[in-house]
C-alpha cells in the first residue's frame, strides 16, 4: 500500500486541478441530492466487503476515464451506431472493471435523487471512496461534472497509458488535459 501513496496523491492533484479550471463545488448536490455522499459510500463499502480489491478497480476506472477528454464518465458509455466507446481499447480490455459498482450506485442514487447526479460525479465519488475503505487517504471531491455524451475508443487507445508500460515511462507522460 506504502508505494501506492504517491499515484493516489498525484491522481487527487491532477484531479483537483481539473476540478479547479471547471468551477466545481464539493456542495454542488447539497440541496438536490443531500444524501448522495452517503448512498455511494455505502454502496462501496458493501461492493468492498464483497471484494477487497474492487476498490483499487473503482480508482482505476476513474482514473481511465479521465485520460480520455477528462472526467466526464465517457468510460462508461457501451457502443452505439454513431460511436466505438472506450471499454474495449486496449488499454481498457479484459482490466478495466466495476462497471456493474457504477451502475449499482447509480440506481441506489436514481431511487433517491432522480435525473440530479451525473455518473462522472459518481465514479469520482466510488473512487475515493474506495480508496478511503482501503486504508487509504479521503479527500473533498468536486462536484458538478457533465456526464459525457459520446465515447471514443481510438482517443482511448491513444491517451491512456499502456498496461505494458514501465514506471520510467509513465512517470514521465504528459498529464491528462484540464
Amino acid at each position: 500500500m506504502a508505494s501506492t501513496i504517491p499515484i493516489v496523491t498525484l491522481l487527487i492533484v491532477l484531479l483537483s486541478c481539473h476540478a479547479a479550471n471547471a468551477q466545481l463545488s464539493p456542495n454542488f448536490y447539497a440541496s438536490s441530492c443531500p444524501n448522495l455522499q452517503t448512498i455511494v459510500r455505502n454502496a462501496m463499502s458493501r461492493a468492498v466487503n464483497r471484494e477487497t480489491r474492487i476498490g483499487a478497480s473503482i480508482l482505476r476506472l476513474f482514473f481511465h476515464d479521465c485520460f480520455v477528454n477528462g472526467c466526464d464518465g465517457s468510460i462508461l458509455l457501451d457502443d452505439t451506431a454513431t460511436f466505438t466507446g472506450e471499454k474495449n481499447a486496449v488499454p481498457n480490455r479484459n482490466s478495466a472493471r466495476g462497471f456493474d459498482v457504477i451502475d449499482t450506485i447509480k440506481t441506489n442514487v436514481e431511487a433517491a435523487c432522480r435525473a440530479t447526479v451525473s455518473c462522472a460525479d459518481i465514479s469520482a465519488l466510488a473512487a475515493r471512496d474506495g480508496v478511503a475503505l482501503l486504508g487509504g487517504p479521503t479527500w473533498q471531491v468536486p462536484l458538478g461534472r457533465r456526464d459525457a455524451r459520446t465515447a471514443s475508443q481510438s482517443a482511448a487507445n491513444n491517451q491512456i497509458p499502456s498496461p505494458f508500460a514501465n514506471l520510467a515511462t509513465l512517470t514521465f507522460r504528459s498529464p491528462p488535459k484540464a
